[in-house]
C-alpha cells in the first residue's frame, strides 16, 4: 500500500457499523463472571438510587405535611444507609471495571503486537511506522475508554431510565406523556448533530496519526535533519501538523458543548411543562406536594442518562473508527506464512537454485526479477553485482523469503521454499545488511539475539573473531554495556561489528552479507573478511558488495542489471570478457587511485 493509499484510508470515515461493535464486544467473553457482579452492582446501585425520590416523596407527605418527626426521622437514617451502601457498591464497580478493562486493553494491543510482528514485508512497505504506532496505542484506547467508561455508562444509564419510566408511567401516566412531549425534538436535535459530530472527531484521530508520523520521522531523522539545519522548517512543519490537530479538536468539542447544553435546555422545557400541569392538580388536591416534587426528581434523573447517553454516542463512534482501523490490521493475513502442509525444513547443505524467477512489488507493475535461472552449489560463494535498482537485495529477500516470486520457484537442497515452514528455514539462514539494526541492552543480549542458548565459549569465540571483544573492553561493563535505542551509543562500524558476531555466533547454514562492509574502515573490514575466509568454508554464502575489491574471491560472481544475469563467472574469468563486469571493475579502481593521487597531492 502506498502512502497516498494510506492516507485515503485514514481518511475514510464511517457511522456506526454493527459488525465492529459484536467484534469488540466479543473481548468481554472471557470476563463474563466480572460483567455479572458488575451488573449486579449496578442493579442494585440503581435501586437505592431510584428509592431516595419515594423517600423524598415519603418525607415531605408524611413527615413535614403531618409533623412526623418518626418519619423524618426515618428519612435520614435510610438516606444516610443508601449513601454509604452506595458508596461501597461503587468502589467494587470501580475496581472490576478497572481491572477488567485494563486487561482488555493489554490483550487487545498484545494481539494487535503478535499479528504485527507475522504480517509481511509488503505491508510495511508505504506505511509510515508513526501510523502503524498510533493505532497500537491511541486506538487500543479509544476501545479501552469504551469498554472502560461506555459500555458501564450505557448499563447504568438504560437502566436508570428503564427504571424512571416505569414508575413515572405506573406513578401517573398523564403526568409522563406530558414530560415526554419534547422527545421528538431531543431526538431531532441529536440526530441533526451526529454526523457532523462524527466527522469532527474523524478529522481530530486524522491530525493525531499525523501527529505521530512525523514526530517518528523526526525523531529517526534527528541527525539528517540537523546535518542540513532543517529545524527550523521541520518545526514549522510540526507546528503546522499540530495547529490542525488543535482545531480539529476543538472543532469536534465546541460542536458536543453545543449539543449538550441544548439537550438539558430540552429537558428544562419538559420539567417545567411537569412542574406546571402537576401544580394545577396539586392545587386542585388531586395530587399531593411529595408526588410532585418526587416527580420532578425523577424526571431530572431522567435527562440526566439522556445526556450521558448522548455523549457516549461520540465515544462510541470514536472506538468505532479505532475499531475499524485496528480489525484491518488483523484481518490483514501474513503474505508469507506456512501452507498447511508445510514440512520442517531438514539440515540445510547449500544447494541454492533459482528456478526461472519472476517478480514484482506491486501487482500489474513491471518484474523486478525477470526470468532469473542460477545454481549455487552447496559452500559456493556467490557474489551479486550490479547498478542500485538492479534487484540484488530482492534476489536474497526472496532467498531468505521475506517474498515468494510471482512465477517460478527457489529451492534449496532441492526443497521448494514454500514447501517448508519459515521457522525451521531462517533459524539455519543468517543476513547482514548495511545498516543493520541494534536493539536496546546490552552488547551480550545483541550478540545472542539469534541464538540464545549459546555458551560463554562460543560468544567469545564469535566476538573475538570480530572484534567486538575490543569493544566491549573500551567499556567499564564490558559485554553488559548497554547499548541504548538503535546502538546510539555505538560508532557506526561499531554497530556493523557487532551484527558480524550476531550472525557470526547464529552458525547459520547460508550467509547473506548485503553491503555488510561498507561502513567500516579498510582495516576492519581486511580482518572481517579474514574471519569470514574460516567461516564461510563449507558454507553457502551471498554477497552483495559495491567495493568490487572484496569480492574477487568469490567462486561465482553474478552480474545483475534490470533484473536479469547479464554476466556470470570467477573475478578473472569476467575481467577477460570485458564486459559489464570489467567496466565496472576498471572504473571503480581507476576512481580509487584518482582519490589517492589527490590525497598524496594534497599532503
Amino acid at each position: 500500500m502506498s502512502q497516498v493509499e494510506w492516507d485515503s484510508e485514514e481518511e475514510a470515515e464511517k457511522g456506526f457499523n454493527r459488525t465492529y461493535m459484536l467484534r469488540m464486544m466479543s473481548y468481554l467473553k472471557p470476563h463474563k463472571k466480572t460483567l455479572i457482579i458488575v451488573s449486579i452492582v449496578v442493579l442494585i446501585n440503581m435501586l437505592l438510587s431510584l428509592s431516595e425520590p419515594m423517600l423524598i416523596r415519603y418525607v415531605i407527605d408524611e413527615g413535614m405535611e403531618k409533623k412526623s418527626m418518626r418519619a423524618i426521622n426515618i428519612f435520614a437514617v435510610s438516606i444516610i444507609i443508601i449513601r454509604v451502601v452506595s458508596f461501597f457498591l461503587s468502589r467494587i464497580q470501580i475496581r472490576k471495571v478497572n481491572f477488567t478493562g485494563q486487561r482488555i486493553l493489554y490483550e487487545i494491543r498484545q494481539q494487535l503486537f503478535d499479528h504485527l510482528q507475522s504480517l509481511s514485508f509488503r505491508f510495511f512497505d508505504g506505511r509510515p511506522a508513526g501510523k502503524i504506532m498510533s493505532r497500537v496505542t491511541n486506538d487500543t484506547n479509544a476501545i479501552g475508554e469504551l469498554i472502560n467508561g461506555g459500555l458501564v455508562t450505557i448499563i447504568m444509564e438504560l437502566t436508570h431510565l428503564i427504571g424512571i419510566v416505569i414508575i413515572l408511567l405506573y406513578w401517573d401516566w398523564k403526568l409522563a406523556l406530558m414530560a415526554f412531549t419534547v422527545l421528538p425534538f431531543l431526538v431531532l436535535l441529536v440526530s441533526g448533530f451526529r454526523t457532523r459530530i462524527e466527522h469532527a472527531w474523524g478529522r481530530s484521530r486524522k491530525t493525531m496519526s499525523a501527529i505521530n508520523g512525523n514526530l517518528n520521522e523526526s525523531i529517526q531523522g534527528i541527525r539528517v535533519i540537523q546535518a542540513f539545519a532543517r529545524g527550523t522548517k521541520n518545526e514549522s512543519n510540526f507546528h503546522n501538523i499540530n495547529t490542525r490537530n488543535k482545531n480539529a479538536f476543538m472543532r469536534a468539542v465546541s460542536l458536543e458543548l453545543s449539543v449538550w447544553p441544548l439537550v438539558e435546555l430540552i429537558g428544562m422545557f419538559g420539567t417545567v411543562i411537569v412542574l406546571w400541569y402537576g401544580s394545577t392538580r396539586a392545587i386542585s388536591g388531586e395530587l399531593s406536594v411529595g408526588f410532585i416534587v418526587a416527580f420532578i426528581n425523577y424526571l431530572w434523573r431522567f435527562w440526566g442518562p439522556l445526556s450521558a447517553l448522548s455523549k457516549v454516542y461520540s465515544q462510541l463512534l470514536s472506538a468505532m473508527a479505532s475499531a475499524e482501523r485496528i480489525f484491518e490490521i488483523l484481518d490483514t493475513k501474513p503474505e508469507i506464512q506456512d501452507q498447511l502442509n508445510a514440512k520442517p525444513m531438514p539440515t540445510i547443505q547449500g544447494h541454492v537454485v533459482f528456478d526461472n524467477v519472476h517478480f514484482t512489488y506491486e501487482a500489474g507493475k513491471a518484474d523486478i526479477i525477470k526470468g532469473l535461472h542460477f545454481e549455487a552449489k552447496p559452500g559456493q560463494r556467490i557474489a551479486l553485482v550490479g547498478p542500485t535498482g538492479a534487484g540484488k537485495s530482492t534476489i536474497v529477500n526472496l532467498l531468505m523469503r521475506f517474498y515468494d516470486p510471482t512465477q517460478g520457484r527457489v529451492l534449496i537442497d532441492g526443497h521448494d521454499l514454500r514447501d517448508v515452514s519459515l521457522p525451521s528455514l531462517r533459524s539455519q539462514m543468517g543476513i547482514v545488511l548495511q545498516d543493520s539494526f541494534i536493539f536496546s541492552g546490552t552488547i551480550e543480549e545483541n550478540l545472542r539475539y539469534g541464538k540464545k542458548d549459546a555458551t560463554d565459549e562460543e560468544l567469545e569465540r564469535a566476538a573475538r573473531s570480530v572484534r567486538v571483544d575490543r569493544i566491549a573492553e573500551r567499556f567499564p561493563e564490558g559485554y553488559q554495556t548497554q547499548v541504548e535505542e538503535r546502538g546510539s551509543k555505538l560508532s557506526v562500524g561499531q554497530r556493523q561489528l557487532l551484527a558480524f558476531g550476531r550472525v557470526l555466533l547464529a552458525n547459520p547454514q547460508i550467509l547473506i552479507l548485503d553491503e555488510a562492509t561498507s561502513s567500516v574502515d579498510t582495516e576492519t573490514e581486511q580482518h572481517i573478511q579474514e574471519a569470514l575466509d574460516t567461516l564461510l568454508e563449507g558454507r553457502t554464502s551471498f554477497i552483495i558488495a559495491h567495493r568490487l575489491s572484496t569480492i574477487r574471491s568469490a567462486d561465482v560472481i553474478l552480474v545483475i542489471q534490470d533484473g536479469a544475469i547479464a554476466e556470470q563467472g570467477t573475478h578473472e574469468e569476467l575481467l577477460r570478457s570485458k564486459g559489464v563486469y570489467a567496466n565496472l571493475y576498471y572504473n571503480q579502481f581507476a576512481m580509487q587511485q584518482d582519490i589517492m593521487l589527490s590525497a598524496t597531492g594534497s599532503e
